[in-house]
């Protein structure tokens, strides 16, 4: 996708210059490919539009974040071998990529800068990352020395990701003499992070009096996605070009330099909406993890509750209906209206359905049981029962036909227990693992404004496990309102329950949730992996111990 139109390559000196951001998925450890597709995009960018220079994301040729493939033996020897394809490939523009390089016995993530079939300038992170999902100082040294450097004829500075974030990098470039400062990203998304960059990028070429030029990785890995979002701020601090989110593509920004670098301004495309951005990165994190695991298709439990609703829209949007199959599994309790809403919605996505009652099975499981069971009350043992038989229906069908199991568990029902070990937890990945329950209302109704999809009863009756008559998901707790406002604070913002309940919560349900989450940590470390959305989501982000004494009250 191009921001202007083509113009001819500039000269050896100051006056135009035409840059190419690459916003691309990278596939983590396929060093090979990545060399491959960092010189396909370069030709292209050359080809169709005549690029001078041409940036890519932060570690392009190892993926992000490669974790501990960066401990493997061969690991040099294979980055080594992609550069010098690379350099091989008899590429015309200026390309500045990131990979991993080791010096003195040192691994720095770098940014590497080639003119002419040769690697002329390396740039090592100066400041590596040590918080939330980030852990970079277990793998990469500090750099300490800035990169300014002539690129046909101007002076660029050279930084990667969180060297923008700090203080020092970006001035420093400034300071010696860079008209133009590149900054490499493996940004990962979470709600309201592009607004942060921008403010960011605008704040840091403002003060610095120099454009900066933010290149992001787009693509999901494991549980993180890369929503791109690629911009360039001019040096009074005013955004001159924005890339989208969640697109791959090229994204040309010219320049008009002499004493200093003025980027041409382009029409900003209007920012997606919260609930769209939340939704693409869902649907990203989806596609991507099946595509990238090599799965041919993913199959799901359709309740007709709420959850499996929107879990099945973004699978079909995320991969097509062909490779989606839903899988109702009624019991006594499963009413007339969840059994009309799952077939009213597997019949609109146009999806496999099929109707398996789990009925005969749990009266063979309690006939075992009777015994043992003998003298004890229904209680949720029973209740577990149900789930645990809906995850073996569900497992067998994955075994057979190689399907991705697909959770539906939220992030409410994961922070307080209210999901079955080996039952509704059992699969390969939980799309909604970081919505809210409250989330997962706003972001149904979203998809219905595109095309009608989740009935709308699905959406306005009470939610329902359905393992107990006339069950309802708060009968024991408070309302999702409530629950996730107190679960925001304990979980996101770790306040304590004293502090919460001066704002305002009732003690006992404050005592109430904090008790779950604590007890129920256990129960998270089995769950499958599903996309961060938020700033603490249940994995890298949050790791507490199983087995402590912590108080939470103050």
């Amino acid at each position: 996708m191009s921001l202007t139109a083509d113009q001819p390559r500039s000269p050896q000196t100051t006056g135009p210059l035409r840059l190419v951001m690459v916003q691309q998925d990278f596939l983590v450890g396929d060093i090979p490919g990545n060399a491959q597709r960092i010189v396909a995009a370069v030709r292209q960018a050359d080809d169709q539009h005549r690029a001078d220079i041409v940036v890519f994301p932060e570690l392009a040729l190892t993926g992000y974040p490669p974790e501990d493939l960066l401990l493997r033996p061969s690991l040099d020897i294979r980055v080594q071998a992609a550069i010098d394809e690379i350099c091989g490939a008899g590429l015309a523009p200026v390309v500045v990529f990131g990979a991993p390089v080791r010096e003195d016995g040192k691994l720095y993530n770098a940014a590497l800068v080639m003119e002419n079939g040769k690697i002329s300038h390396r740039y090592f992170k100066q400041c590596p990352p040590n918080y939330q999902v980030f852990d970079e100082k277990r793998y990469f040294a500090s750099g300490f020395e800035s990169l300014v450097v002539s690129l046909r004829g101007v002076d660029v500075g050279i930084t990667v990701c969180e060297d923008l974030w700090a203080e020092g990098p970006v001035e420093t470039a400034a300071a010696a003499g860079a008209k133009l400062v590149l900054n490499l990203n493996a940004s990962p998304y979470s709600q309201g992070k592009q607004l942060r960059r921008k403010a960011l990028v605008q704040r840091k070429a403002k003060a610095a009096g120099v454009p900066i030029v933010y290149v992001n990785l787009v693509g999901a890995q494991d549980e993180l996605v890369f929503d791109g979002g690629s911009l360039v701020a001019d040096g009074k601090g005013e955004i001159a070009a924005e890339a989208p989110q969640f697109e791959q593509g090229l994204f040309i920004v010219d320049f008009e330099c002499g004493e200093t670098c003025q980027p041409v301004t382009q029409p900003l495309s209007p920012p997606l909406s919260a609930s769209a951005a939340v939704y693409q990165a869902l649907v990203m994190g989806v596609r991507d993890y099946v595509g990238k695991n090599g799965f041919k298709s993913v199959v799901l439990g359709l309740s007709g509750g709420i959850d499996s609703a929107l879990t099945l829209a973004i699978a079909v949007d995320a991969l097509g209906n062909a490779q989606v199959r839903a899988v109702m599994m009624p019991f006594r309790y499963t009413s007339d209206i969840s059994l009309q809403d799952a077939e009213a919605q597997a019949s609109t996505m146009g999806v496999h359905y099929d109707v398996f009652s789990i009925e005969p099975m749990y009266d063979a499981f309690m006939t075992t049981l009777a015994e043992p069971f003998t003298g004890t009350i229904v209680d949720t043992t029973e209740e577990n029962l149900q789930a645990r038989l809906r995850g073996v229906l569900l497992m067998s069908l994955s075994n057979k036909f190689g399907s991705l199991v697909l959770t539906t568990g939220n992030k409410s029902e994961m922070a307080v227990g209210y999901s079955t070990l080996y039952g509704d937890m059992a699969g390969g990945f939980d799309v909604l693992k970081d919505v809210t329950k409250t989330q997962v209302f706003e972001l149904s109704r979203y998809r219905n404004t595109v095309a009608p999809v989740i009935p709308e009863r699905v959406i306005t009756r009470p939610p329902s496990a359905e393992l107990a008559p006339d069950q309802k998901d708060d009968d024991n707790l408070p309302g999702y309102d409530v629950l996730d406002a107190i679960l925001q604070r304990y979980v996101e913002q770790d306040e304590s329950a004293e502090v919460i309940i001066a704002a305002g919560f009732d003690r006992a349900d404050v005592e109430r949730v904090i008790r779950l989450v604590d007890i129920n940590e256990y129960k998270r470390r089995q769950a499958p992996i599903g996309m961060r959305i938020s700033e603490r989501g249940f994995g890298k982000d949050r790791r507490y111990p199983i087995t402590n004494a912590w108080k939470s009250g103050v």
